[in-house]
């Protein structure tokens, strides 16, 4: 799978893709993401690539020629399944869109900044529009790592166990269950007999019964999605 990502400040990210499960993905040749510098494709002085709104307000909008610009010249190499705005206002990312997105080829995530881009480049090029949450940070980069990471780790052969990815989260409508690693006595809190049991079959109950408990406490709305 290929990932390429548009960014003003694309070194934001270096760091966050150079590590841990990430890391791995790319140097087993399963993922590759590349961080391409919005300001490599303005024709403007100085690397310009935001202005004022037209009709006024407070805040830049990124311009429509430089974006255009990198979409196009990406495009030429590559066919994307998606080109992705990372947006407040975008559908609220979750795990049923994550796993959809693992199955595709090759993906463009674009990163807002400032107040946004200039709705053109929104209406002619982008196809998907995605927000982490509801809330506004300074730019979609930290939206991107976070769609790549929860993207990245569902791929075939990305985890050491390929079961694990499974069993996260918000996979079927429900939160994880509890879990526990040695000791199995800690001063004096002790872990559920059943889960050293050996008993398969009523070890996978258990953890059915506490993920649909955990959910009705604390996820109750997901419980109805389809």
């Amino acid at each position: 799978m290929k990932i390429d990502i548009i960014s003003v400040v694309p070194e934001l990210m270096e760091s966050f893709f150079s590590h841990s499960i990430l890391k791995r993905a790319k140097e087993k040749g399963l993922l590759e993401v590349n961080l391409f510098n919005l300001r490599d494709y303005t024709n403007y002085k100085h690397g310009q690539v935001d202005d004022y709104q037209f009709g006024g307000g407070a805040g830049l909008v990124m311009m429509a020629e430089p974006l255009v610009n990198a979409i196009e010249a990406l495009q030429k190499n590559t066919t994307y399944d998606d080109v992705i705005f990372l947006t407040p206002d975008g559908e609220n990312f979750n795990q049923k869109i994550a796993n959809q997105l693992s199955l595709k080829n090759n993906l463009l995530l674009i990163c807002g900044h400032y107040k946004g881009i200039d709705q053109r480049v929104r209406d002619h090029f982008i196809t998907k529009e995605i927000s982490i949450g509801d809330y506004v940070l300074s730019g979609g980069e930290l939206g991107a790592a976070v769609m790549v990471d929860a993207i990245g780790r569902l791929l075939p052969g990305v985890l050491n166990d390929e079961t694990s990815a499974l069993m996260d989260s918000y996979q079927d409508n429900l939160l994880a269950p509890p879990v526990y690693t040695r000791p199995e006595d800690f001063r004096g809190w002790k872990v559920p007999d059943i889960l050293l049991s050996g008993n398969h079959a009523k070890i996978e109950a258990w953890r059915h019964e506490a993920s649909l408990k955990r959910t009705q406490e604390r996820r109750p709305d997901i419980l109805n999605e389809d």
